[in-house]
């Protein structure tokens, strides 16, 4: 059983920045496509940006520019670096495995991240 553990959310003021992780709890993180999410009171949840097993990224056009997913497999983590955050970035923020042999998906607990002034 994948485990997912995210940190890093928290109060920020409007055009600052925050730094999420995500620690993966299992062996084969490397293959696996890593991505994350975000769901706002009353919505959906939305894909904010994916990082592959060969570091290709994707982001949803509402961030791009402003945040940069990236990993680091030593350390099982991906991590989500969100700058010049804006108050429609207030969600909780979910960490994705996708599994590469059973395309089963793996879900974090979420961290909140709330900007106000």
């Amino acid at each position: 059983q994948v485990q997912l553990v995210e940190s890093g959310g928290g109060l920020v003021q409007p055009g600052g920045s925050l730094k999420l992780s995500c620690a993966a709890s299992t062996s084969d993180f490397r293959f696996n496509t890593m991505g994350w999410y975000r769901q706002a009171p009353g919505k959906q949840r939305e894909l904010v940006a994916t990082i592959s097993r060969g570091s290709s990224t994707n982001y949803a056009d509402s961030v791009k520019g402003r945040f940069t997913i990236s990993r680091d497999n030593a350390r099982n983590t991906v991590f989500l670096q969100m700058s010049s955050l804006k108050p429609e970035d207030t969600a909780v923020y979910y960490c994705n495995l996708r599994h590469y042999i059973s395309d089963t998906d793996y879900w974090g607990q979420g961290t909140q991240v709330t900007v106000s002034s």
